[in-house]
């Protein structure tokens, strides 16, 4: 954006706080603006046929919310929810349409931001597809633990549940619960209640 774009932006744009739980847009919902992760984590859930949120992604500090529903004009095709305490920041639709018309360079720039988001996308059905249930939970972890690091004990900061984890990587609760007690046998983990530290890395990259 331009100087002058980002000025507008920075004079209209506010603060949204929602508590762990709080659900900041459900899925089908018209919006008018686009979210910002100042602080905090949410994660993008799916309704499926069996009335179940599937999570489909986390999203951390700086990450981008709602931007392909404002830009398409589309209602969202999935829920965001805050996992924990999350600091948002808001900015009306027209502050991002009006400059995506007239600046060229910015509208190249959400362009290659959509085609890293696909990329993405075509990325983890590939591994739905070709990896099995214990890697897929093995690299979830390690996901966890790249993105959003760790507390001051070594505990994952983004604290999980088990059913989470299993959406996440798509099987039933009680194959997570079998698997990261199986990683926890082996050494790779360690738990409190639902709080994970990984203990291995490099074991958990080679899970087969």
């Amino acid at each position: 954006m331009t100087k002058e774009e980002l000025k507008l932006v920075s004079d209209c744009k506010t603060t949204r706080f929602f508590k762990k739980g709080d659900v900041i847009f459900e899925e089908g919902e018209a919006l008018n603006g686009v979210f910002c992760v100042r602080d905090g984590v949410a994660k993008l859930t799916k309704l499926n046929a069996n009335g179940k949120d599937q999570t489909v992604k986390l999203l951390g500090r700086g990450d981008m919310i709602g931007q392909r529903s404002v830009i398409s004009n589309e209602r969202t095709n999935l829920s965001a929810v805050a996992l924990n305490d999350i600091e948002l920041c808001y900015v009306p639709r027209d502050q991002i349409v009006n400059p995506l018309q007239k600046n060229q360079e910015f509208s190249f720039d959400v362009l290659q931001n959509f085609a890293k988001d696909l990329k993405n996308s075509e990325d983890d059905l590939v591994n739905m597809a070709q990896k099995s249930v214990k890697q897929r939970i093995a690299e979830t972890l390690l996901y966890v633990h790249r993105t959003f690091g760790v507390d001051a004990n070594g505990y994952l900061s983004v604290v999980l549940s088990r059913e989470d984890y299993a959406s996440i990587v798509g099987t039933a609760t009680e194959s997570t619960i079998r698997i990261l007690s199986q990683f926890k046998k082996d050494g790779f983990i360690s738990t409190e209640g639902k709080l994970i530290k990984i203990e291995n890395l490099e074991k958990l990259r080679q899970v087969e």
